[in-house]
């Protein structure tokens, strides 16, 4: 899967920049293409790192929403005065050092989508807070008792299993009912290794055009501790480490030393037939013996046109890159 955007930023980024060769990504977005056509809240879950942040912004610019502001916010670890007036904003005065009146997010999402990141870990309080504001679209900015409303659109995230904290009492019930429309569960990496070889791919050309370097490949030794790895950071992590290894490497080629990754973190091998095989069994290895980005996004080329029955401009579109720049890829990539 391409769950990182391939273009130069995500504001723009849209549920068709996303596809996936594993199951379970696909079923994740299945839902939410069929998330996206609807006014339902959707609770995200996930690991941390996993991309929930992405996809609900692609959910937002994919939905009718997608000309109004798309607004996040990190509910953990904040003052209930704090998350009052981050939330629902508040009047000059409200309280020491506010010297101006300020819109709070939910009223500064009116009409589009507001993203409640890491929602499980509201408190009690800060639950009961947001409830109202959730259920009816109804606030008071902090000093304020004037009552307000917005129509906002909800996407929840956490990492934690919200539905047993509800059960426990640790999360409001009532709140978990109406955040959760649709679920959409984002599933982690290591559980995704037919992924894996397209996402280093896109992350090396990245981080390689962002340092100014060219990088042409992996040494099999870096190949295998990357297709051993558990990445228990998953896509935030396979960044830095991408970004780490390409900063570190002199030649065009990644070495093992190069990569920072955590210890005791890989996985048993299996003989050579695992996800090792899967990408340096597949792709023609240069003679220096290394994994040869060119072939690897040729091939990610071809798979992305045959994903769009041969539509080229839907293609480039995937890609990031221009018309020309695909016929180009094509005839390299027949040449090989």
């Amino acid at each position: 899967m391409q769950d990182t955007p391939k273009r130069s930023g995500v504001a723009d980024l849209t549920l068709d920049d996303f596809f996936s060769r594993d199951r379970a990504m696909q079923r994740c977005l299945e839902l939410a293409r069929m998330a996206s056509g609807t006014t339902l809240p959707i609770l995200l879950l996930g690991e941390s790192g996993t991309g929930k942040t992405l996809l609900a912004r692609a959910i937002h610019n994919s939905s009718s929403r997608k000309e109004r502001a798309f607004v996040a916010f990190n509910a953990a670890a904040l003052s209930d005065t704090l998350l009052d007036s981050q939330l629902f904003g508040h009047e000059r005065g409200a309280f020491t050092g506010a010297d101006q009146r300020v819109k709070g997010k939910f009223e500064l999402a009116d009409g589009g989508t507001l993203f409640l990141d890491e929602i499980a870990d509201l408190s009690v309080s800060g639950q009961s807070k947001i409830l109202r504001a959730v259920e009816y679209g109804e606030f008071e900015r902090l000093g304020s008792e004037s009552l307000r409303t917005a129509d906002v659109r909800l996407i929840s995230a956490t990492l934690h299993p919200i539905s047993e904290f509800a059960r426990s009492g640790r999360f409001r019930e009532d709140l978990f009912f109406r955040i959760n429309g649709i679920t959409i569960t984002v599933p982690p990496l290591r559980e995704r290794t037919g992924d894996l070889p397209l996402l280093l791919v896109g992350e090396i050309a990245r981080a390689s055009r962002s340092q100014k370097k060219h990088i042409v490949g992996l040494s099999r030794d870096a190949a295998d501790r990357l297709f051993s790895y558990e990445w228990p950071g998953n896509l935030r992590e396979l960044s830095k480490v991408v970004q780490a290894a390409v900063a570190l490497t002199k030649d065009d080629v990644i070495e093992a030393e190069a990569l920072v990754l955590q210890p005791s973190r890989a996985r048993a091998s299996d003989n050579g037939n695992g996800t090792t095989e899967l990408v340096v069994g597949s792709v023609a290895a240069a003679p220096s013996g290394c994994t040869r980005l060119r072939d690897v996004v040729n091939a990610h080329v071809r798979h992305v046109l045959a994903s769009v029955d041969g539509n080229k401009r839907r293609a480039a579109r995937l890609l990031g890159v221009s018309r020309t720049t695909l016929d180009r890829r094509l005839l390299d990539a027949l040449r090989r």
